[in-house]
């Protein structure tokens, strides 16, 4: 599927602040990248650089006005649906750069579920079955309501209101895999028949020798999500970091599918 995503970001600062802007969608062999564009302000003084895990982010320093704009064409490849039969690694037999994975971090206490884990899903095969259980387990028991949450909600939070948003879904769903010893990570990604229009954040878990993309709200199909970072929760995704206050003039996002 060839889907075309764009992002327009407006900001004004009083005083200039380092930034890191996450918006240029991810090189991987699921989703090649057919063409781009990147138009920054002059007050966003921002260069490019790559990450280990492949994840492109701007770094540097804005002030004043600051405008990114944003476009991809991108071919995204079928997405599989994560098999039942997906084998759990023992610990002993991750690759080094999942092993963070497994471990609680800031909106993500996975350390806090293990007994619910057990109880709830204990009776589950492992690997791929336990994850699909877990996502059925959010479905039936989460509401995806705007409102209830905000940018300092945890999973455990999350866990007790049984409401949120995409980042709220995928935190707790994170952390549920994680305390049932399944790698899982945070993924920022641009989704095609997503709405209202937004950044959306889904998750990864690696089971069977591969990382397999989940989006636990089932609000976006999996061929229609572009990946733009992944990382440990919410915090490392943002698709804007600053070191001080700024106050967002405007934020436009939308993806749109073209002929091949």
């Amino acid at each position: 599927m060839r889907l075309f995503a764009q992002c327009n970001l407006a900001y004004e600062l009083d005083v200039p602040v380092e930034a890191i802007a996450k918006v240029q969608v991810l090189a991987a062999s699921d989703q090649v990248i057919v063409a781009e564009t990147l138009g920054l302000s002059a007050g966003a003084r921002l260069v490019s650089v790559t990450a280990a895990d492949g994840t492109r982010m701007l770094r540097g320093e804005v002030e004043g006005r600051v405008d990114i704009g944003y476009t991809a064409t991108v071919d995204v490849a079928p997405r599989l649906r994560i098999p039942d039969d997906a084998r759990q690694h023992r610990w002993n037999e991750l690759p080094p750069e999942t092993l963070d994975y497994l471990l609680p971090s800031r909106y993500c206490p996975s350390d806090k579920f293990g007994r619910f884990v057990l109880r709830e899903f204990g009776h589950v095969g492992e690997g791929g079955a336990k994850v699909h259980a877990i996502l059925d387990w959010l479905h039936a028991e989460v509401d995806y309501i705007h409102g209830v949450s905000d940018t300092e909600t945890t999973a455990e939070r999350t866990f007790v209101d049984r409401a949120g948003v995409c980042r709220d879904f995928t935190h707790l769903g994170i952390t549920l895999c994680r305390a049932a010893n399944i790698p899982a990570r945070a993924v920022g990604a641009y989704a095609w028949r997503l709405e209202p229009a937004d950044f959306h954040a889904v998750m990864e878990v690696y089971v069977g020798g591969q990382w397999w993309l989940a989006d636990p709200t089932r609000l976006a199909p999996g061929d229609g999500l572009i990946r733009i970072a992944t990382g440990r929760d919410a915090a490392d995704i943002a698709f804007l970091t600053t070191g001080g206050a700024v106050r967002q003039i405007a934020m436009t996002v939308s993806v749109i599918q073209l002929q091949e």
